[in-house]
C-alpha cells in the first residue's frame, strides 16, 4: 500500500504548480485592462488555488500513510476463520505476519491453505484500499480546485486566505514541537518513576558505587545491583571541564581575533579551517583520542612519575575540546560582529586603545551570546558519546584524578539500552533515570544562563 504515495506526492506536486498558474491568471483576466484594481497580487490568487486543490488530498494521503495498513490488518483480523481465532495471540500476529510476506511475494515459514487464503485477502483488501483512496484523492482535488477557481476574482481578498493557511501551518508546527518536547518528558518522568518505585531515588542520586548487573538467579555472584549514580555526574562532569577548559579560552579569542584584530584575507582563511573541525565525526576524534593523544599522556605522566593510563579522563576531555572549539569560537564570532559600530566609535572617541575597547566595550555587550554559545557547547560536551567510550573507557570511578578512566551519564545509558531490552527491570529503566538527571541539569544550565543573559541585557539597553 505505501508503493502508492510517492506516486502520489509527484502528481501533487505536479497539479500544485498547474492549479498556481490557473490562478494567477485568472485573476489577471479578472482585472483587465487596469491590474491595479486587484485586491490582492496574482501570486497570491495562484497559491491560494494550489493550496485548495493540493492540501485536502495531502492530508488525505497522510492520514493514508499513517492508518491504512492499519485499516487493512484489522480487516483481516476480522476476516480469519474461526480455527485461526481461536489460536493464541502471538500465533494469530505470526500466522498474519506470514500472511502479509506470502501476499507481498515473499516467502513465510510455512504455508496452508487458510494461509494461501488470508495473503489472497490482504491483497484484495490492499487493491481496493488503493482504489479507494484514488478516487478520494481526485474528488478532493478536484473539488477543492474548482471551488477555489470559483471565488478568485478581482475584489478577492487571496492574500488574506494565504496568510490565514500559513499562520495556521505555523501553528500546528509550533504545537508538534510543544508536544514532542512533552512527550519526551512525560516518557522520562514516567520510566523513572518505575525504576524510582524500586530503587531509592537517595540512594540513586547520592550512591557512590555503580554496577546495574542484577543477579538472574539466587546462586550467581558478582551481580551487586548497585545504582549509585555519583561516579557517572562526576565523570560527566569532569570530561566536561576539561573539555570546557579547552574550548573556551581558544574559541573565544579565536572569535575575538577574527573579528576584530585579523585582516579580511586572513579572516577568509583561518574562519572556514577552524569550522572544519567541526564537520569531522566523532569517530574519528575517538580513534585520534584513543591511538594518539591517549599514549602521549599516558608517556608524558610516566617520565614525571606519576601513573596513567591510555583510557582517561585527560584524554577525552581535550580530544572533545578541540571537537567543540568551532562551537564556541564561530557563534562568538556572529555575536561579536553584531556589536554595533557606535560603540566602538565612542569607546575611540573617548581615547581607549583597541584592546580597551575590546575588553571593556566590546565583550560585556556580546556577553549574552557569547553565555549562549557556551552553554551550546557544554550541551554538546555533556551529550558526548563516542570519544568518551573510546577515549576515557566504561569504568565508573569516582575520582578527581584526570588521568584515570572514567565514564559518563550517555555512555551508561547506551550501554544500558544496547541491544534486545525488555523494559521490566531496574537495570533497564535506570537509563531513563540517567536522562531525567540530565534533562533536569540541561534546564538548570539554561535558567542560568537566561539570569545572566537578562542581566547584561538591562545594563546594555
Amino acid at each position: 500500500m505505501q508503493n502508492l504515495l510517492p506516486f502520489a506526492m509527484v502528481g501533487l506536486v505536479i497539479i500544485m504548480m498547474v492549479a498556481w498558474f490557473t490562478g494567477r491568471a485568472k485573476a489577471v483576466s479578472s482585472a483587465g485592462v487596469h491590474p491595479s484594481s486587484l485586491h490582492s497580487l496574482p501570486g497570491y490568487s495562484g497559491a491560494y488555488l494550489a493550496i485548495w486543490a493540493v492540501l485536502p488530498a495531502f492530508i488525505l494521503l497522510a492520514l493514508f500513510g499513517l492508518f491504512g495498513d492499519v485499516i487493512v490488518n484489522m480487516q483481516m483480523r476480522h476476516a480469519l476463520p474461526d480455527n485461526i481465532h481461536a489460536l493464541a495471540p502471538e500465533q494469530i500476529e505470526l500466522f498474519l505476519r506470514n500472511a502479509r510476506a506470502l501476499a507481498s511475494g515473499g516467502t513465510a515459514s510455512e504455508t496452508s491453505p487458510a494461509l494461501v487464503l488470508a495473503a489472497e485477502r490482504y491483497t484484495a483488501f490492499s487493491r481496493t484500499g488503493n482504489i479507494v483512496i484514488i478516487v478520494l484523492t481526485l474528488a478532493f482535488t478536484l473539488g477543492g480546485f474548482f471551488f477555489a477557481r470559483a471565488r478568485i476574482g478581482k475584489n478577492f481578498r487571496a492574500r488574506n486566505h494565504v496568510e490565514a493557511v500559513i499562520f495556521g501551518l505555523l501553528v500546528v508546527c509550533a504545537a508538534i514541537a510543544i508536544l514532542t518536547t512533552l512527550g519526551i518528558v512525560l516518557s522520562l518522568l514516567t520510566e523513572s518513576l518505575r525504576f524510582f518505585s524500586e530503587i531509592n531515588a537517595l540512594d540513586f542520586l547520592f550512591g557512590l558505587k555503580w554496577s546495574p548487573q542484577t543477579a538472574m538467579r539466587a546462586d550467581q555472584v558478582g551481580q551487586s545491583g548497585s545504582f549509585g549514580a555519583v561516579p557517572l555526574f562526576a565523570g560527566t562532569f569532569l570530561i566536561t571541564l576539561i573539555a570546557m577548559v579547552v574550548a573556551a579560552p581558544v574559541g573565544l579569542y579565536s572569535a575575538i581575533y577574527l573579528s576584530e584584530y585579523a585582516k579580511p584575507s586572513s579572516r577568509r582563511i583561518i574562519k572556514p579551517i577552524l569550522e572544519i573541525l567541526a564537520g569531522v565525526p566523532t569517530v574519528v576524534y575517538g580513534f585520534f583520542a584513543l591511538l594518539t593523544v591517549g599514549p602521549f599522556i599516558r608517556q608524558l605522566a610516566e617520565s614525571v612519575g606519576l601513573g596513567a593510563q591510555t583510557q582517561s579522563a585527560l584524554s577525552a576531555g581535550l580530544v572533545m575540546g578541540i571537537m567543540i572549539i568551532p562551537f564556541v569560537s564561530s557563534l562568538s564570532d556572529d555575536v561579536i560582529n553584531a556589536v554595533p559600530q557606535s560603540l566602538r566609535d565612542g569607546s575611540y572617541a573617548m581615547g581607549a586603545t583597541q584592546a580597551e575597547t575590546v575588553r571593556n566595550v566590546v565583550f560585556p555587550a556580546a556577553l549574552p551570546g557569547i553565555m549562549g554559545a557556551l552553554l551550546l557547547a557544554i550541551s554538546r560536551a555533556i551529550g558526548e558519546t563516542m570519544i568518551v567510550v573510546m577515549a576515557a573507557g566504561q569504568s565508573a570511578n569516582l575520582t578527581a584524578n584526570p588521568l584515570e578512566p572514567v565514564t559518563t551519564v550517555t555512555v551508561q545509558i547506551v550501554t544500558l539500552l544496547t541491544g534486545d531490552q525488555e523494559f521490566d527491570s531496574a537495570k533497564t529503566l535506570s537509563a531513563f533515570a540517567l536522562g531525567l538527571v540530565l534533562f533536569v541539569i540541561t534546564l538548570g544550565l539554561n535558567i542560568i544562563s537566561l539570569s545572566v543573559v537578562r542581566k547584561y541585557r538591562e545594563r546594555y539597553d
